[in-house]
């Protein structure tokens, strides 16, 4: 009688941890799962905010080293009185009003072998011939991308003053460059150089 009951027990304790072993290792497989989904989205995120070539460099720890571009163009444009926009809307509004017009932005730069450097404020920054060379076709793609987003400004409508007039000013200069990430715990594809400066103003 002892017999059998030491022999149930023992029989119970085994498939007790037998169950939690395989609820444990279905644990570390859905954990496992969820981890490398999460690392897919930073990966992707990053890709996103910096050039894939070094993202990549980034994501395998290796030092991303200033690199010279001899042939790019450089496209700067602003809001014509974005100031005064700003005046007569709420912040929301005005977040609202760029989310818009960059949306816009992006999908036509996307149509062109151009690179969107950065945006600050009413400001957008792109790049041809950086990081992508191209040889002599950066300064054709950069015009034709101003001249596609300029054809857009025409139609496009700010919802809270669906009245206004949108303008932009667009200034562009090609030359050479030279292009590094700036910062390490939000790290930043920089652009330096007269060209940049030049277009810019």
């Amino acid at each position: 009688m002892n017999k059998g009951v030491k022999h149930n027990i023992v029989e119970n304790m085994m498939k007790q941890l037998e169950d939690y072993s395989s609820h444990l290792e279905e644990l570390v497989n859905e954990r496992t799962a969820e981890l490398g989904e999460e690392k897919k989205k930073t990966e992707n995120l990053l890709m996103r905010m910096l050039p894939p070539s070094v993202a990549k460099l980034l994501m395998a720890n290796q030092k991303i080293i200033p690199e010279c571009f001899d042939n790019c163009t450089i496209y700067f444009s602003d809001i014509c009185g974005f100031t005064t926009i700003a005046h007569s809307s709420t912040p929301m509004q005005v977040v609202d009003f760029l989310n818009d017009l960059y949306t816009c932005f992006d999908a036509i730069i996307e149509q062109h072998d151009v690179y969107k450097v950065e945006t600050i404020g009413d400001a957008y920054m792109v790049s041809s011939g950086i990081p992508k060379v191209i040889g002599e076709r950066h300064a054709e793609e950069a015009a034709l991308m101003a001249l596609d987003i300029m054809s857009a400004t025409t139609t496009f409508r700010v919802q809270h003053l669906p009245e206004l007039d949108l303008r932009i000013r667009i200034g562009m200069h090609s030359g050479s460059a030279v292009a590094g990430v700036v910062g390490l715990t939000m790290p930043r594809y920089c652009l330096f150089g007269d060209t940049i400066n030049t277009a810019s103003r």
